[in-house]
């Protein structure tokens, strides 16, 4: 199971790095990429660098893209190449997940119709599913965080969604959480 992460400059720092934390340490395999770039700047300072550039990225090696939150959501969805990828993952039926204003980009897409979500709450518009309020949801292939205080949980479906119930639980034991 590979996994896409990509950022752009403006990332919610907690949101990104925290997801990839969980995720590394449950030992999935996660490319961090930034859009046209090897580097990204987070919205607190946080500068990532060493990022995959999304142009050298082949997804069709991928199985699950996920998209962090924060003021970066306006760049990607403003990106006609990030949003014909998203629309990739979707057509090959593949996990995407996203948090916070992640998936305002998935509703704009109208890939949220009949799903059950979250998002940031003030960010929910009418995108033709069920909003849930609590951090994280999943729906299929979808999973969804809610704000940046949900990144524990939202990283923790993902694994759970991945590796089962059992696998998640030992690594959440790992953390006493």
């Amino acid at each position: 199971m590979k996994i896409l992460m990509v950022v752009t400059d403006g990332f919610e720092d907690i949101e990104a790095v925290g997801t990839l934390a969980i995720l590394r340490r449950a030992q999935l395999d996660v490319t961090f990429a930034a859009i046209d770039n090897t580097h990204a700047l987070g919205r607190y300072g946080v500068n990532i660098t060493d990022l995959v550039n999304l142009k050298d990225v082949n997804i069709d090696e991928y199985d699950m893209l996920i998209i962090p939150g924060g003021p970066e959501y306006i760049a990607e969805e403003r990106n006609p190449e990030f949003l014909k990828m998203i629309l990739n993952f979707a057509s090959h039926d593949k996990y995407i997940a996203a948090i916070c204003a992640g998936p305002t980009i998935l509703g704009h897409l109208g890939l949220l119709k009949g799903k059950k979500y979250t998002c940031f709450t003030s960010m929910n518009e009418d995108f033709g599913g069920t909003y849930v309020d609590q951090y994280a949801v999943v729906d299929g292939k979808f999973i969804t965080g809610r704000s940046a205080a949900a990144v524990i949980d939202f990283g923790f479906a993902i694994v759970e969604t991945l590796c089962g119930k059992e696998y998640a639980q030992k690594v959440k034991d790992s953390i006493y959480y």
